[in-house]
């Protein structure tokens, strides 16, 4: 018998699994038995640590504007494809405009702290203290874009279609749900199999979809028919390969609750999709669409000398966060023999001159990456191990390199030539202590064999890049073989791990969690569709990930996190890159963002069109 048959789930007025049938009253007495006391009883939101940042009954975010301007159109541009409209699956890839337009979740998180959440179709939350539980109250006014009401059994049946066949992350968190009960026709109960920090908060975000509406035998096949949600929008056009058209719902129920606001603003949403940058860039400079958010600091040094910019139609402003910057990186399949071996990977990132890239490709505008969590207090670079950090690591002494406990590893530095003589003999030196040898210009193996990886790349960008470095392998023997393909085969081939090197982006937030076992578990190293792109199997890492998720304090958190960064750091199975002090954003005068910005940044569903642009 599976785990997951294994699993109770109570539905329907009887407790299904291990094939046993309970009376009613043989149920009440184990519920009324195994349930922990509630912490407060229903309440309107819910802090990973603490309390929420906003009272009861708050009016709206501090990082809108709840006078904004509504209607107009806004229009986003997108390097790429797309062959599914259903964003909680694994097969297809999907515009990042349906998820949460289209289809809402029980809670909204709050762009202006760590993790906290407040109601949106859940009107109260209620936990326990070792939080071993969650239970929602819908608010009776939620309703699906056609109209029919949402319930209580729509969110049952959303958790168990998510479970079974959602994205991996979906059933990892929620394969963590012992018992999965609805209380009423607007309330339902999780119990989980322990004590869980982060659950209540990622079931709060869990989509709602629409029992009545959703074919579940078909619900993990690609499709151009978006689930049907409750969300502000809903799809009008669907062009494959073109764009996406959301109009907004006039019904939409919850256009005047305290997380909705000063967002949502415009009538119509559309994406429309390039086949790549320059094209995309072009276009943006006729009018075609109204928001870039750049990525390439050359185009953003020298690019935007044009007519819109110069005569102030078009603002172009880098806008800060407090998120953790993107930990960016070469990553190097440790699935694949020939990155088995520690000392070749860190042989690799000595070969690599980030100072001549940064100066060469970048213009010196990015900043190095060195930490999963970099310019946050989350990191550990520069910081020596505090004492909870080290009781933390004791059990695991060799998981971390003394440098990096002690706050003095930095990412290898060269003298920005190129041609860095000392990075090529240390180098070489590594490759030699595992097995590798150059000769008459080729690293070899033992048994002659050549040092040839090949790196995945879809975009210029990651190819102008890919050439530089292939430059640089060049003088050390290494045939570095650069394959170029197009979106679709390249988030395939990713999400299938088929590839030696891959370039990836980790996104982190100032409260990782749950999440972090789907970068960096060893469980998600052999589960197709996660983001362990590397193949990492860390006893270290997995124990901090847990350490992370037990913390009831931020304190202890952060000593959780940063002791964590240490593995991964240490592990080295990436080559950092770089990342952008802020955000580059360039956005035509007829669309105008709050002065205000978030903890995490200015969000676009914030924005609005000028009234008669």
């Amino acid at each position: 018998m599976s785990d997951i048959t294994r699993r109770a789930f109570l539905r329907n007025g009887s407790i299904a699994g291990a094939g046993v049938l309970m009376s009613g009253s043989a149920r009440a007495q184990v519920v009324a038995t195994s349930r922990p006391a509630p912490l407060a009883g229903p309440q309107h939101g819910l802090a990973m640590h603490g309390a929420p940042l906003y009272p009861p009954g708050f009016a709206h975010y501090a990082s809108v504007n709840p006078q904004a301007p509504q209607g107009g159109r806004l229009v986003q541009g997108v390097v790429g494809g797309f062959d599914s409209l259903n964003p909680f699956i694994v097969r297809g890839t999907v515009p990042p405009i349906v998820g949460w337009n289209v289809v809402e979740a029980l809670m909204a998180r709050s762009p202006d702290e760590a993790f906290t959440c407040y109601g949106l179709i859940a009107r109260t939350v209620e936990t326990d203290e070792a939080r071993r539980y969650v239970a929602f109250t819908l608010d009776p006014r939620a309703r699906f874009s056609d109209g029919a009401p949402v319930t209580a059994e729509d969110v049952l049946f959303s958790f168990h279609l998510l479970r079974s066949k959602g994205r991996p992350n979906h059933r990892s968190f929620y394969g963590k749900v012992a018992r999965a009960e609805v209380t009423g026709p607007l309330s339902i109960r999780f119990d989980f199999t322990g004590e869980d920090r982060e659950l209540p908060l990622i079931l709060a975000l869990m989509p709602v979809l629409a029992r009545h509406a959703t074919d579940e035998a078909r619900f993990d096949q690609t499709s151009f028919t978006p689930p049907l949600g409750s969300g502000p929008y809903t799809a009008v056009e669907v062009k494959p390969g073109e764009s996406v058209t959301l109009a907004r719902n006039p019904a939409y129920w919850g256009r005047d609750l305290p997380v909705n606001r000063g967002n949502f603003n415009v009538d119509t949403l559309r994406y429309d999709f390039y086949r790549d940058v320059n094209g995309q860039f072009e276009a943006f400079k006729r009018g075609l669409y109204d928001i870039r958010f750049e990525t390439d600091p050359g185009r953003w040094k020298t690019g935007y000398d044009i007519p819109g910019v110069r005569d102030g139609r078009i603002v172009t402003e880098e806008v800060g966060n407090g998120r953790p910057k993107a930990y960016s990186a070469l990553l190097f399949n440790m699935r694949r023999e020939m990155f088995t071996d520690v000392r070749v990977r860190a042989a690799m990132v000595e070969l690599f001159d980030a100072e001549w890239a940064n100066q060469n490709l970048y213009f010196g505008l990015f900043r190095r990456n060195g930490s999963f969590y970099d310019a946050s207090e989350l990191s550990a670079l520069g910081r020596p191990a505090e004492p909870r950090e080290r009781e933390l690591l004791a059990p695991f002494p060799d998981a971390v390199l003394p440098a990096v406990m002690d706050g003095t590893w930095r990412p290898p530095a060269s003298d920005g030539s190129g041609r860095d003589r000392g990075q090529l003999k240390r180098a070489l030196d590594l490759f030699a202590e595992a097995g590798w040898q150059l000769r008459r210009g080729t690293l070899l193996d033992p048994r002659g064999r050549p040092f040839a990886p090949e790196v995945l790349v879809g975009t210029k960008d990651q190819e102008r890049l890919a050439i530089a470095y292939q430059s640089m392998l060049r003088r050390a023997g290494v045939g570095l073989n650069i394959r170029l393909v197009d979106n679709v085969q390249f988030e395939s081939r990713k999400r299938s791990y088929d590839y030696d090197m891959v370039p990836y982006i980790w996104s982190q937030s100032l409260s990782p969690g749950n999440e972090q076992a789907f970068y960096f578990g060893s469980e998600a190293a052999d589960t197709p569709g996660t983001r362990n792109f590397m193949g990492l199997k860390s006893p270290a890492a997995d124990a901090m990930i847990a350490a992370l998720l037990a913390e009831r304090e931020r304190d202890g958190f952060v000593a959780a996190v940063r002791a964590l960064d240490r593995v991964l750091i240490s592990a080295r199975f990436s080559l950092p890159l770089f990342y952008t002090p802020g955000d580059w954003i360039a956005r035509w005068r007829r669309i105008e963002r709050p002065k205000d910005v978030s903890l995490n940044g200015t969000l676009a569903e914030s924005w609005w069109r000028m009234p008669g642009s």
